[in-house]
């Protein structure tokens, strides 16, 4: 899997988690919601994306998302 799919999957995957724990835990989890959404935007801007940092020491390569 390349890094850009695995930055869509876990963005994609925290979205989904956030929903889940804002329904069935706390509804102050959507914060985690619009965390995950302000740091998409950002990284959009300025090309700067910690989870991609993190996700390229772990061993994914840079590769095209589609």
């Amino acid at each position: 899997m390349s890094l850009d799919r695995a930055i869509l999957a876990f963005a994609g995957f925290m979205v989904l988690l956030s929903v889940v724990l804002t329904v069935w835990v706390s509804p102050y989890f959507v914060w985690l919601t619009v965390f995950v959404g302000a740091n998409l935007l950002q990284s959009a801007f300025t090309g700067i994306c910690p989870a991609a940092k993190i996700l390229s020491k772990m061993g994914f390569k840079p590769g095209h998302a589609f």
